[in-house]
């Protein structure tokens, strides 16, 4: 499906590389998600497909003698009918997962499934993603929590911005289902990345809203602004005044009538 794109048009182009996101990331999602998974890039390029799979624990996903990176190379060429050698796995290993919303989800649904309480566990997400520097958090529960009667439970801290360019910029948004004995629980962890001109831990593109204050330069003193006036007065004469030539030597200037 991706591979033979030479013919097509530039909409079902489109369309064909948003199926093959959505799939592939499905499909990750699925098979590393006790390995931390927490997002995959694609890049084409003329000579092969790059896909860079970001994981906590990139061990895991590599594997030992790298069989398991491996297996999932094959399972993507055979699914998307990739020539040989024309896709490529590789794993990248996120910096900070405190400021990743696809990693923490990962973590509130295993706490969920083994037993934790939602309160404690979804708390536990907040403190931990604050501590990592963040602006600010937010968890959503919603489902049979106690009892036959579904509800929502929302835990936050910090700042939180949901609309605007900066919502999308600097808000990271990660939705998870946990199949729960008494039903289907739903996650949603957003974070309020923080400013880093870097762009490793946030985005490099200031606030809208925040204003830098400038310190002051410093003025000189009167008396030296009047002394530096006095000095460029004295050296702006000095350069008028017309310079007398050197007169010549009589004795040169009697050998020169000879």
């Amino acid at each position: 499906m991706i591979a033979n794109r030479s013919k097509m048009s530039t909409k079902r182009k489109f369309i064909a590389d948003g199926v093959f996101y959505a799939e592939l990331n499905e499909l990750l999602t699925r098979e590393l998600a006790e390995d931390g998974y927490a997002g995959v890039e694609v890049r084409p390029t003329p000579l092969r497909t790059e896909i860079i799979i970001r994981a906590t624990r990139t061990q895991n996903v590599l594997d030992e003698k790298g069989q398991h990176i491996r297996e999932l190379t094959s399972v993507v060429q055979k699914r998307f009918d990739f020539e040989d050698n024309a896709v490529e796995l590789f794993c990248e290993r996120v910096n900070n997962r405190g400021l990743c919303a696809q990693a923490q989800a990962e973590s509130l649904k295993y706490k969920l499934l083994g037993g934790l309480a939602v309160r404690r566990a979804c708390y536990g997400v907040v403190r931990f993603v604050m501590e990592a520097s963040a602006k600010g958090c937010e968890v959503i529960v919603s489902g049979k929590l106690r009892g036959q009667r579904a509800k929502a439970m929302k835990f936050g801290d910090g700042y939180m911005i949901k609309t605007g360019n900066a919502g999308q910029l600097y808000t990271d948004t990660a939705v998870r289902h946990v199949m729960m004995r008494q039903g289907v629980i739903g996650i949603r962890v957003s974070i309020f990345l923080p400013h880093d001109p870097e762009g490793k831990n946030g985005p490099s593109i200031p606030l809208d809203d925040v204003v830098t204050i400038l310190e002051p330069k410093e003025e000189p003193s009167p008396e030296t602004l009047i002394r530096q006036q006095q000095e460029a007065e004295a050296d702006r004469l000095a350069a008028s005044q017309p310079t007398a030539l050197p007169e010549a030597p009589l004795e040169e200037a009697a050998g020169g009538e000879f």
